[in-house]
């Protein structure tokens, strides 16, 4: 199943960079998850398949956690579709909505005895955002979305995106 979803993103995002219509962005982030109440840095990317339509995929790498001896990780990675609402030279405002996979992991180290276990679960993606277009080649963004899966949260984001 995690082959099938996987290849579909790629496929996806292949067809984004066959038909991008010169508008594709490729960018940097920093988002906080609101259950796991951790800081994140990730990329992201955003091809444009028709006049109000894009997908975005992206990736998101949550700071590592350690309580004495146990460290937690986790990471998502999400393909999205975006739906501007507002699309113009100076801004964008758009919803968005698509797939989720986070993964979870967790490591135990004490007096040499070692243990781990991880875990990935898939959910789906509902929220929205904002582009500002600075120039005609950088755009600072904000985002809000709500993950619906077994680790649901809140993930705000911001950065900046690059147009090429």
């Amino acid at each position: 199943m995690k082959k099938l979803i996987l290849s579909a993103m790629i496929l996806f995002t292949g067809n984004g960079l066959l038909n991008a219509q010169n508008d594709s962005n490729i960018g940097l982030m920093f988002g906080f998850g609101s259950e796991i109440d951790r800081f994140a840095i990730g990329v992201i990317g955003e091809f444009s398949i028709m006049d109000n339509l894009s997908i975005s995929p992206n990736f998101l790498f949550y700071f590592p956690e350690k309580y004495h001896y146990i460290t937690n990780n986790f990471w998502e990675v999400n393909g999205n579709i975006n739906y501007y609402f507002i699309n113009n030279e100076s801004m964008g405002v758009y919803g968005l909505g698509g797939l989720n996979y986070t993964h979870a992991s967790v490591k135990a180290d004490f007096m040499g005895i070692s243990d781990s276990d991880s875990e990935g679960k898939f959910g789906a993606n509902l929220g929205g955002g904002f582009k500002y277009h600075l120039s005609n080649k950088f755009a600072p963004f904000a985002e809000l979305k709500y993950v619906i899966s077994d680790y649901d949260q809140v993930v705000a984001m911001i950065g900046m995106k690059y147009k090429f």
